[in-house]
């Protein structure tokens, strides 16, 4: 299951952010499950693995000449 951040919107508070696992079924968080301040989800660009070579050929999003990845 992904791990989600989610953040207080609450302007006149200070900010906080915290991680939650749930499905993606799931629908998404409106309220802090331990103040009850309103959140909402963040959305990030999550991360993944490079490995050179791989199945999509060295042609396929290489990075150029003289980067040193291949």
């Amino acid at each position: 299951m992904p791990t989600y951040v989610y953040e207080t919107t609450d302007t006149s508070k200070p900010l906080r952010r915290f991680e939650l696992v749930q499905s993606m079924k799931d629908e998404a968080l409106r309220t802090d499950p331990e103040t009850g301040e309103p959140v909402r989800r963040i959305i990030s660009g999550g991360s993944g693995v490079l490995v050179p070579g791989g199945s999509a050929g060295p042609s396929v999003g290489s990075c150029g000449s003289g980067c040193g990845c291949h």
